[in-house]
């Protein structure tokens, strides 16, 4: 059996893993070898490439709106960092904001707490009353809405391939090597996780190993006898045009819309001359991780909800559409990060619930640090440690869409 060795060998090689192996690679401090592997080289069926690609401080959780705006912070200098001498990544990111609405009680108070924690944060985040919503946004039926959540900066959306790219591309100049091959299996001893099994023969020592293989996590946490809550849930994306649409008749931001998400549950965005809309995933219904068929029945769905908050939604028609999957964490939908506690060298950044691609760089650096510094240097993101799944506590995050 031939045989190689690394320091850290990372197990998916999408926007996670490429983070990882980007600040890894880019840390003066660490001078090992690292090794991803990812089973497909095309990424066409990545979660990183199927997502809707949008970042938003709008959380509940201080942790997770700090995650985000260091994502926002390192977007904006994206293209510098990541420029290559023959790759310079364009995220063309468009900080349009999220607009969250709130139709109930319940929704309104969610909203009014998040905002607490979202300010403490200093997330240029403000609260809209049905009156200032209706201003701001004249194309909105608002009769129903108790009050909105606007990002007036810092949150938008931008292009997922370009910034999984560019964390692999200059990871890879950086020394990264990466592998496309599968794995079959893991070997343990003395409690470590000691190499991996290729499907082609091949074995791999590793010193650490991380877990980046998305919603097959938990599939490659058993090949090390361990387990953890992670689930594929499918999410329909739709791309629709309108016969008249609403992208310029907003009052604020110079006129460009949002991410909303409707007090139905329903998002919508504009996505160049059209728009995309998806529904979150049911939480109790798991998915084939290789099924990637659209549920059309969900777009009548979605224009319903659509065409009663605005009527400039009255008349739209599909142009494409297509199905991704959520790494979904059944215990409390937050982000898996750090060391398992008997094999502290077997590390998890999986479970990520919707929130992976704009996680990615607060993730790829704190993994990066526990490797190098064996603690989080940055920000702290114990709270999303192992531990808490290995005593069923959750970690909750109310705002998960």
């Amino acid at each position: 059996m031939n045989s190689k060795s690394y320091d850290v060998v990372i197990v998916g090689g999408a926007v996670i893993g490429s983070s990882i192996a980007y600040f890894l690679t880019a840390n003066s401090d660490f001078t090992g070898t690292v090794l991803i592997i990812e089973m497909d080289s095309t990424y066409s069926k990545a979660a990183t490439s199927l997502s809707a690609s949008s970042i938003r401080h709008q959380f509940s959780n201080p942790v997770n709106v700090r995650i985000s705006q260091f994502g926002t912070a390192f977007m904006r200098e994206f293209a510098e960092r990541m420029k290559t001498d023959r790759h310079v990544p364009d995220l063309a990111f468009r900080e349009n904001g999220y607009l969250f609405l709130a139709s109930t009680e319940s929704q309104e108070k969610a909203l009014r707490l998040n905002h607490q924690t979202q300010a403490a944060c200093s997330a240029d985040v403000v609260l809209l009353e049905r009156e200032e919503l209706k201003a701001a946004f004249p194309h909105l039926h608002v009769g129903d809405i108790r009050l909105a959540s606007y990002g007036r900066s810092g949150e938008g959306w931008f292009s997922n391939t370009a910034l999984m790219d560019g964390f692999r591309h200059k990871a890879m100049q950086q020394g990264a090597d990466f592998r496309v091959g599968k794995v079959a299996g893991i070997s343990c001893t003395d409690g470590k996780a000691a190499s991996l099994s290729m499907a082609d023969g091949t074995r791999i020592n590793c010193g650490e190993l991380v877990n980046a293989s998305g919603t097959r996590a938990a599939d490659l946490a058993a090949m090390a006898g361990l387990s953890i809550p992670v689930e594929p849930r499918k999410r329909s994306i739709f791309v629709f045009q309108c016969s008249s649409s609403p992208q310029y008749t907003a009052t604020v931001n110079n006129g460009k819309l949002p991410l909303m998400i409707d007090s139905s549950g329903v998002f919508c965005r504009p996505e160049g001359d059209c728009f995309i809309a998806g529904l979150s995933p049911e939480p109790d219904n798991a998915a084939d991780p290789d099924d990637f068929e659209p549920n059309y029945e969900e777009f009548d769905k979605i224009w319903l909800k659509l065409a009663s908050r605005s009527r400039n939604f009255e008349a739209i028609k599909m142009r494409n559409c297509w199905a991704g999957h959520y790494d979904y964490n059944t215990l409390d939908q937050n982000a898996i990060v750090g060391p398992h506690e008997q094999i502290n060298n077997f590390y998890f950044a999986n479970g990520f619930s919707g929130h992976g691609l704009q996680q990615s760089p607060a993730v790829g650096r704190g993994i990066s640090e526990l490797i190098i510094y064996g603690e989080f240097r940055s920000l702290d993101l114990s709270e999303l440690g192992y531990e808490r799944i290995a005593r069923q506590l959750p970690f909750t995050e109310n705002a998960v869409i």
